[in-house]
């Protein structure tokens, strides 16, 4: 294996849903089928379009940062991950990073900057007048990617 190839991991952004957890299960099968790491990324958003969206570790601690409450919700979501899947070792041994922004722009650019091999995300797969006024973040990084992207949906 070339240098190059050696440090390109398999990108993951997650969101805390279900949807999420089954692309992180799919990443890890990649990962090791590529024998390279896993990068999870979580998009610290403006939570003007999700209101609520990371309530559930405020109310744990009164009044925080978002970038606080998001850390915490992301290392408890890959803890209990891997404790649910104690024989997906790649589980065990993944990088994380947070950063702020608008999800769509910065998984392309965290995926470019650190080189990734492709990007596996969850969709929640809305359609009808919901996807019209919402969009999908899946299918923005699906079009515009440079690399491959696999989308993931949980089961129903």
């Amino acid at each position: 294996m070339s240098k190059e190839t050696q440090t390109r991991p398999v990108l993951v952004p997650v969101d805390f849903s279900r949807h999420s957890e089954a692309a992180l299960l799919s990443a890890a099968e990649f990962a090791v089928c590529f024998d390279q790491p896993i990068l999870v990324l979580h998009v610290v958003h403006d939570p003007g379009d999700m209101p609520g969206y990371y309530t559930r570790a405020f109310k744990k601690k009164g009044l925080r940062r978002i970038e606080d409450a998001a850390s915490e919700m992301l290392e408890e979501f890959l803890a209990r991950i891997a404790k649910e899947n104690p024989g997906k070792k790649r589980l065990h041994h993944m990088e994380s990073l947070l950063v702020k922004g608008l999800p769509t722009s910065r998984i392309l650019e965290i995926a470019e900057k650190r080189k990734a091999i492709m990007i596996v995300l969850g969709s929640k797969g809305l359609s009808g007048i919901k996807h019209v006024v919402m969009g999908s973040v899946a299918e923005r990084v699906v079009h515009a990617a440079k690399i491959p992207v696999t989308v993931v949906k949980a089961d129903s």
